[in-house]
């Protein structure tokens, strides 16, 4: 799975403009409906927040990865974005959030939801990454970091 591929630029947000969790995550919908990859916005929408009601996505690292099960698409869609101002996420690790990839997938797809989880952080964990992800002032940049970083990883 190539990140890249399905984060085109077109889905990622630099600056984002919300200023706290819920925003965030409705501004990443919003773009990902904008993107008309979504089939019911609201549904979509209604998923992730409550997903992130039950446990936050925060993980650590500056990044959080909102997601959600719904029938509000009909494969794996994804946005990503960097807020103007960290956010607070209440992440594990305290720190605020400065990166976001927001994740939705229909209920029945579960391998791309949970491998697009894991290669994210796995991404997270490379310091020229994080670097990259900080350093980025536009989706073009960052969606190169993306790419150069999965290129780096699959050797």
């Amino acid at each position: 799975m190539e990140l890249s591929s399905i984060l085109t630029p077109e889905r990622i947000r630099v600056p984002l403009h919300a200023t706290d969790k819920s925003g965030v995550i409705r501004e990443l919908v919003g773009v990902l409906a904008d993107a008309g990859v979504l089939t019911n916005a609201e549904a979509a929408l209604e998923a992730v927040l409550k997903r992130e009601a039950e446990r936050t996505t925060g993980i650590g690292y500056g990044l959080a990865i909102p997601h959600g099960k719904s029938d509000g698409c009909e494969q794996l869609v994804m946005a990503a974005g960097k807020p103007a101002v960290p956010v607070d996420f209440q992440s594990f690790d305290g720190r605020p959030v400065n990166f976001v990839v927001l994740l939705i997938s229909p209920p029945d797809q579960t391998g791309p939801h949970i491998q697009a989880l894991a290669k994210i952080s796995r991404l997270m964990n490379i310091q020229d990454f994080r670097t990259a992800v900080e350093q980025a002032k536009t989706a073009a940049e960052l969606h190169q970091a993306i790419a150069r970083c999965e290129a780096v990883e699959a050797g």
